[in-house]
């Protein structure tokens, strides 16, 4: 399987040289990152949103080394809200965040990332919008998890993500639906090991049912955040099932894939949210996109090849 070697890619400092350097890289990362700065990505929110999708936005980084880069994310979140203001869509686009990009993994990291991350769920509340805490590797969401249950003592609206290959998640999952939470439900896209995560796809397939079904007979607010049609198709159904109306879940796909399905959802009446992520530092998030799809490792080589 050539997931988990593109995933062991995505944290290696030689693979990152020779890929950055590739002349091809650009244009193939565009398909997924179409921005690097706020006012680049502005039109694209503004397309979106035309044609009836709502975004989650992503600043992209995670290789924080110092406080103050975790400050620097704080404030590029914050200078993000502000342009959601200034676009008046705060009831359309919410915000997307990793933790690990707030200092979590320094020290002190948990009590840093909190005080970094709640100055963004302010602002983000104060516009009508919110934040949802992404899923990291395995070690951080402990800390995830409970910042997020923190935040929602003040914000109840904040989100986050669990991933349906670890074998806690069916217990986190039982939790947060119980406790009336937004919860964005993906497959994974970690290198994880054998003794906290399913590895077949088919085991986790069958998992990501098995979760969804729990949270939308639960109180909370489903997200569903996945391309796979079959799932998909899946989703529908177990929402009918639980009496959910269509303003009582909603669908979540990646920036620059299977377009034209965010297109269908969304005329059908369906919530459909699309995951947008801008910023200069994309090579973790690209690599995680390659890994999660073949497909997307095929347009990667194929491109290389034609251009090269």
């Amino acid at each position: 399987m050539l997931g988990p070697v593109i995933l062991a890619a995505s944290r290696s400092d030689r693979m990152r040289r020779l890929i950055s350097a590739a002349p091809v890289t650009k244009q193939v990362v565009d398909r997924f990152i179409p921005g690097e700065t706020v006012d680049e990505i502005v039109p694209i929110v503004l397309e979106l949103t035309g044609k009836g999708l709502e975004l989650t936005m992503d600043v992209v980084g995670e290789d924080i080394t110092r406080p103050e880069q975790a400050a620097a994310a704080r404030d590029a979140y914050l200078h993000l809200v502000d342009r959601i203001k200034d676009l008046e869509l705060g009831e359309r686009v919410e915000m997307s965040v990793k933790l690990s990009m707030f200092g979590q993994a320094l020290e002190g990291g948990h009590e840093l990332a909190l005080a970094n991350v709640r100055p963004v769920v302010e602002a983000a509340a104060a516009i009508g919008t919110t934040v949802t805490l992404d899923a990291e590797d395995h070690t951080t969401l402990d800390s995830m998890l409970a910042i997020h249950e923190e935040l929602r003592k003040d914000f109840p609206q904040t989100g986050c993500v669990i991933q349906a290959y670890l074998f806690r998640t069916e217990d986190d999952a039982r939790r947060l639906a119980a406790n009336g939470s937004r919860v964005r439900l993906v497959k994974g896209a970690y290198k994880e090991p054998a003794e906290v995560a399913l590895q077949r796809k088919q085991d986790i397939d069958k998992a990501y049912v098995r979760i969804l079904r729990i949270l939308m007979e639960g109180t909370g607010y489903p997200m569903i955040g996945s391309h796979d049609p079959r799932l998909i198709s899946i989703g529908q159904e177990l929402a009918r099932r639980a009496g959910r109306k269509l303003d009582e879940y909603e669908f979540q796909m990646l920036y620059g894939i299977r377009s034209d399905e965010h297109l269908r959802l969304a005329a059908e009446g369906h919530r459909m949210r699309v995951y947008t992520a801008y910023g200069t530092d994309w090579y973790g998030y690209f690599m995680r996109r390659l890994a999660e799809k073949p497909a997307n490792l095929r347009f990667f080589v194929r491109s290389m090849v034609s251009k090269g």
